[in-house]
Order: structure tokens, then sequence, then C-alpha cells
């Protein structure tokens, strides 16, 4: 669930500000940081549920294409609210087009398929080892993004974490193997997305909800000329698996990047971005306690070794300044 944007820096204005002897304070935001946190955390969380929910009614590319409509009127309406318009030009255009693929069609796609042999608590977890692909990914197309020693141990660590997940050591017994492979794709292609739009759509002058209507509207068009090739039109529209669809799109696909953008703005992305690390562990809650998934020793742990390899990925070398709240470009981990 998820997406990348280059927020807009706001510019100094023309003429001086005047002083203001009574300055007026900041409005702060109605809910505190942390609850919009936790609720972030849930949202993304279930999402593995509902597009197993989704899923038992429709065809991965229907669920797919469904949370992509919902997601994308909601960000509409958003942008309705404050105004904004959509990017102008066809270099941006066809560069959010990539960005679309990468970061909602694809990932999406393959969870939804992943989740049709696989529970959702494993797919919670594949999901986790985004930060994992995106040092390595990083290393070789980035430049300026060094290794350190400790970056190094967690990856290490972090795919320690997977193999414990998949049980190697018992021949990955009982695990589908076609499904695995296809929600730890869908995790790389989030990294792949996050580096293609650093590097061609930082600094375009547009504002991150613009960008991120865009990329969803791309990504719905994306699907609704896919998904016809490769489904049937429903006979029978099952209630549950369309409200689970739903709320997919609307809430995890739409409402959350929204609550994503005030956390980043307001504490800045390193902690805006730990909630990659509760995504796992909420997935794997709802998977047992409302599906009844089974759970092996394995999973937990190898989930926690996974985490921890994940956090220590994204451990930087510390500067003298500290960090922006509005940075360039903000690495928006859009889930499931």
């Amino acid at each position: 669930m998820s997406t990348v944007t280059t927020p807009r820096t706001q510019s100094p204005a023309a003429t001086p500000p005047r002083s203001d002897p009574h300055p007026h304070p900041e409005p702060r935001p109605r809910l505190d940081w942390r609850l919009r946190f936790g609720a972030l955390s849930l949202i993304w969380g279930f999402s593995f549920l509902l597009i197993k929910v989704g899923t038992a009614g429709y065809a991965p590319f229907q669920v797919t294409l469904g949370r992509l409509v919902f997601g994308t009127a909601v960000l509409a309406a958003a942008m309705a609210v404050k105004r904004e318009r959509l990017p102008r030009g066809a270099r941006v255009w066809g560069h959010m087009a990539v960005a679309a693929f990468f970061l909602n069609a694809l990932p999406f796609s393959l969870f939804a398929y992943a989740e049709l042999t696989i529970p959702s608590t494993l797919a919670g977890i594949c999901n986790a080892t985004s930060p994992l692909w995106g040092m390595i990914l990083s290393l070789v197309a980035l430049s300026e993004d060094r290794p350190t020693r400790v970056r190094i141990a967690g990856l290490g660590l972090g795919f320690l974490g997977v193999l414990t997940v998949l049980g190697a050591w018992q021949g990955f017994h009982g695990l589908d193997a076609t499904g695995t492979a296809l929600a730890l794709l869908a995790s790389l292609s989030y990294p792949i997305g996050w580096i293609y739009v650093r590097r061609t759509l930082a600094g375009t002058g547009n504002s991150h909800l613009s960008l991120t209507g865009a990329q969803l509207l791309l990504a719905t068009v994306q699907l609704a000329v896919v998904t016809p090739a490769f489904t049937s039109l429903p006979t029978h529209f099952p209630l549950v698996p369309l409200l689970a669809t739903a709320a997919l799109g609307a809430l995890g696909t739409g409402l959350a990047v929204l609550i994503q953008y005030g956390l980043v703005a307001e504490v800045g992305p390193t902690t805006g971005q730990m909630v990659t690390y509760f995504i796992p562990v909420i997935a794997t809650a709802a998977g047992v306690a409302i599906l009844g998934e089974s759970l092996r020793w394995t999973t937990p742990v190898g989930a926690v070794i996974v985490i921890a390899g994940a956090a220590l990925t994204q451990v930087r070398r510390r500067s003298g300044s500290a960090e922006p709240r509005t940075p360039r470009l903000t690495r928006l981990r859009g889930r499931a």
C-alpha cells in the first residue's frame, strides 16, 4: 500500500515578513501524532487481511482495481478540498506512469495473487523485507547512499529472519513457493519505485498530494486495461469481499496516504517511516485472531528478526544538523 512523492518545498515570500508584536501560534493538529501513528499502523496492518477477504470473492486483478478506484476517489476528494491541480507536462506524467506501475499496480496485484495460496500473516511479514531490498538497490543506484557496518549487519540479520520465517532448515515444508515468491517480489517492487522517483521526480515543483493523485489515477488506468484481459465480469457481487475491497482502497490506499503525509510533515520522515515495523505485527495478529490462520513458532521469531534487521538498515551516520521537517524527497511506504 504505497506511494512515493516529492513534496514541494515552500519558497520564502518575495517581501520580508512584518514583525507582529502579537504573534499567533501555529494551529496544532486536532489529533495527537501518536494516535495518528497508531491508526496508520492498524490500517496498513489490516490491509493484508482485507486482501485475503477480497480475493475470496473476486479475482486478484479485480480486487486491485477496486482498491485503486476507491483510493483514487479519496485522493481526488482531498485535492478538491485543497484546490490542488494535477501535474502538467508529458515528461512528469511519463515518469509518474512508471512510478504508478512499480509502487501501486504491480505490488498490489502481486500481493493479491500471493494471498490466494499463502496466509495473510506471511504476506505481511514478506512486506517487511522492503527496507532490506531497498538497501541493496540503493547501494547500486544511489551513489550518495554509502553502506556502514551497522547497515550491512542489519541486511544479513534481516535475511536470516526471512529464512527463519520460511523454515529453511526444514526445506520450506508447508509453504507455497509461488505465493511466497510473489509476496517477496511485491516487496522488491516498492524500493525500485522509490529509487526511480528519487532520480526522476525530485524537485519538479508539484505538491506531494498532486503527484500522488496522479500516480494513483495512472495505476487505476493501468489496471483498468489489464483486468478485462485476464478476468471476466463477475456474475454476482459478494457483499463482504466487496466491502473489504472498498475499505482496502478508501482506508489503506487513500486515507492512509493522507495520514502519512501529515505525520512526515509533523515529526519527520524517520519517525513517520517507523510504521513499517509495526505492520507485520498487526498483520500477524489480525490473521490469527480474525481469520484463524495457523502460526508456527518460526513466524513470530523470524518476524522479530526481520524487523530488527530492517531497522538497522535504516540507520544513517549522524550529521551535525537536525533532520528537516520538509525533506526534498519523502518515502511514503504505502503498504499491501
